[in-house]
């Protein structure tokens, strides 16, 4: 089969080409522009692990630019597209949002008119835990309203899979959109916390902790979420419930939406300290207040992704980091 992946030099993308490249019989194009958003050097530095897999190559291009994503996609002829390319971060979109209008909202509406236009069997598409903004309730499950967002990156988000929705009524596109819950692991991006915190520890600086460490995340580790991502992709939706709030009535659209996590939420000042302890180190803690569009916690309700393909994270938190710091030595020198 044939998958097309966008954001392939990203930190799930190239996770998730790596996996299907192995395969013998899948081939994988990967789209990427390679933005300076975070160090382009770790972007090149993944594509390098991925250069001697005879089933990868990689174009380099901006798949917001909608007529040249349109001729790489039909000169394809993907079986499965996964559309994991994105501006992300929750702060910097405070900052800049015009780039993630540019990247999040035309880049996507690129990625389904290219779809529309030659259907693939599957469009899976990443959304974000960040969509569950003001009124969410802990643990968050897809059918509760998300209509609060209280980031412009998640309010692009959730802006995608009403896209999505759109897109499967009118033109039958199987979509599916995946609410990621803050992932981690290897050849994670730098402007993430576990790098960041990393970073501090090992230059003997402060760590920053807003909400003074008391915010928790479910950290889901990256091998857990290309499992779901695999399982998910191969499984297209029938027509029913479209993921929209439970209170509309459900369209006989092929649209759905899952969450991927962890389902443990862990506090943000256990967290450093479960880095400290593996990178060797004595933390310092710089305390801070609550960060504007910060939800205070994160927890992935699992039911519907379980039900649906038989999705179980298996990676301990312990485990998970574990991996990452070894990583995190070898590539930062730490």
């Amino acid at each position: 089969m044939k998958v097309l992946v966008t954001g392939a030099a990203g930190f799930i993308g190239f996770h998730l080409c790596r996996r299907l490249a192995a395969t013998r019989h899948c081939d994988v194009l990967g789209v990427d522009n390679l933005s300076d958003y975070y160090p382009v050097a770790l972007k090149r530095a993944r594509l390098a692990e991925l250069a001697p897999l005879e089933k990868f190559r990689l174009v380099q291009a901006d798949f917001a630019d909608a007529e040249n994503f349109r001729q790489l996609h039909a000169g394809f002829a993907p079986d499965y597209v996964v559309h994991l390319g994105a501006q992300a971060g929750v702060r910097y979109s405070a900052e800049n949002p015009a780039a993630y209008v540019h990247s999040n909202i035309t880049g996507f509406l690129s990625v389904l008119e290219a779809c529309r236009a030659r259907p693939p069997k599957h469009l899976v598409f990443a959304s974000s835990s960040s969509v569950y903004g003001a009124g969410a309730r802990v643990p968050f499950s897809e059918d509760q309203a998300a209509d609060r967002p209280v980031s412009f990156y998640g309010a692009t988000k959730r802006a995608n899979e009403l896209m999505a929705h759109s897109y499967s009524h009118l033109h039958g596109l199987n979509t599916t959109g995946v609410r990621f819950f803050t992932v981690y692991g290897p050849w994670g991006r730098p402007d993430m916390t576990p790098v960041i915190f990393s970073k501090a520890l090992c230059e003997g600086r402060p760590v920053q902790l807003f909400n003074a460490g008391k915010n928790l995340r479910d950290f889901t580790h990256v091998d857990d979420i290309v499992d779901g991502l695999l399982k998910i992709l191969l499984y297209p939706p029938a027509a029913g419930p479209s993921g929209l709030p439970s209170e509309a009535a459900p369209a006989p659209a092929p649209c759905r939406i899952f969450n991927l996590g962890h389902h443990r939420p862990v506090e943000m000042r256990l967290f450093v300290e479960m880095l400290a302890t593996l990178l060797g180190k004595q933390a310092q803690l710089e305390l801070l207040p609550p960060q504007p569009g910060d939800l205070v916690e994160t927890c992935a309700d699992l039911t519907r992704v379980q039900a649906a393909v038989g999705y179980a994270p298996r990676v301990a938190l312990e485990d998970g980091l574990r991996g990452f710091v070894e990583w995190f030595r070898s590539y930062y020198g730490c």
